[in-house]
């Protein structure tokens, strides 16, 4: 039987390592789902993740297949593990105070109780560090979403130091865990 995962990808330069960790998942016989935000989609397209998943790519809240559910719910209903990779500073605000004005934010909050969320932060390491941050991370915990990471090493905004997106070989190690 194949585990239902969807993977939230938001805006990140790491989102292009988000299509490495959709194909693992893919390869080991998950069913991945790909929830993009706007912001997102201006690091990397949907197609890489369509071709590599074999699944439609929700990219808007609007975004409808067959049926008459909205596509948001239905992947919240069914759902086994909610990874969001990577995860900015921006989303684990919007999740730790109930924000839901996008896709991913909406099946955040429709998720399933069974379901486990993973959540891989990658930002700026004073983002990171910031005690708004902090606190929704730990607000996050509090309520059961697991954090992995962040890595630390050389950061695309030129520091070095805490913010990197942790292995996506780990990452979907832990997916599979859960």
């Amino acid at each position: 039987m194949k585990k239902h995962v969807i993977l939230g990808v938001t805006g990140s330069i790491a989102a292009h390592k988000a299509a490495d960790l959709a194909s693992l998942l893919t390869k080991v016989k998950c069913d991945v789902r790909v929830v993009m935000t706007a912001d997102a989609q201006r690091f990397i397209t949907p197609l890489p993740f369509k071709t590599l998943t074999r699944n439609p790519v929700v990219t808007d809240l609007y975004d409808e297949d067959e049926g008459w559910k909205p596509a948001h719910i239905e992947l919240a209903d069914a759902a086994a593990v909610l990874v969001i990779a990577p995860a900015t500073a921006n989303v684990i605000a919007k999740l730790a105070h109930g924000i839901a004005d996008d896709a991913l934010s909406c099946i955040a909050l429709a998720l399933n109780p069974q379901a486990k969320i993973l959540i891989a932060p990658a930002m700026n390491g004073k983002m990171w560090r910031h005690p708004a941050t902090q606190e929704n991370v730990q607000t996050l915990k509090d309520r059961g979403a697991e954090f992995i990471g962040p890595d630390e090493g050389m950061l695309s905004c030129g520091y070095e130091g805490i913010g990197r997106l942790w292995p996506v070989e780990k990452i979907a190690e832990r997916v599979l865990a859960l």
